[in-house]
């Protein structure tokens, strides 16, 4: 099957088999291609929590709203957080970045004020979840991406001091009976010549 029919065959589960978990292996190539993803002149202000202890989890799925079954039947839940200080981010560029990339953010970004740069700093934690979703799919790993969760809750439950959680991804294996399936459900999709345009 080539990435194009992985695509196809991909979708958002509703229904995880708690059985259904994600060797080693598949994991540490996830957190490799996670640390891989792109960001505007590669400011990484992110962090990614793979979660998997049972406890951990169970605590997560009563912040996670309609998402409770999965986030406890997942193999793994993967946390999506962001630096919360602007301070502690350039910091992180002023030690890590070349010269050329710190004036880009000096002169472009920061002038437009302190909610421009949270945006543009969640705008980066949101590439990377477009990478996770089809390296998820090339590898045959099932997948949940979710907004649906209290991230303040989730902060405090993770204690990650610096960061502040802005969504969620559940992965595992799909339930045999689960109705989101593109054999019970087909894809819904606007036609490709409405978006996708040339010029």
């Amino acid at each position: 099957m080539n990435f194009l029919d992985k695509m196809k065959a991909r979708y958002t589960v509703k229904k995880y088999n708690p059985q259904g978990n994600i060797s080693e292996e598949k994991i540490s190539q996830l957190k490799e291609i996670l640390n891989l993803s792109p960001s505007s002149i590669n400011s990484q202000p992110w962090n990614f929590v793979f979660v998997n202890d049972p406890i951990l989890k169970k605590q997560l799925a009563e912040k996670s709203y309609f998402n409770k079954e999965k986030v406890l039947d997942c193999s793994h839940l993967i946390v999506f957080q962001v630096l919360k200080d602007i301070e502690n981010f350039e910091e992180q560029i002023e030690e890590n970045l070349p010269e050329g990339a710190v004036n880009y953010y000096q002169t472009m970004v920061k002038p437009k004020g302190e909610e421009a740069i949270k945006a543009w700093l969640g705008h980066q934690v949101y590439l990377s979840l477009g990478v996770l979703l089809s390296a998820c799919a090339a590898m045959g790993i099932d997948s949940t991406p979710m907004e649906g969760i209290e991230p303040e809750s989730y902060d405090v439950i993770l204690n990650n001091e610096k960061y502040e959680t802005l969504f969620a991804v559940a992965i595992g294996e799909r339930d045999e009976t689960d109705a989101n399936q593109p054999k019970f459900n087909p894809k819904k999709r606007l036609k490709a010549e409405k978006v996708i345009l040339e010029a």
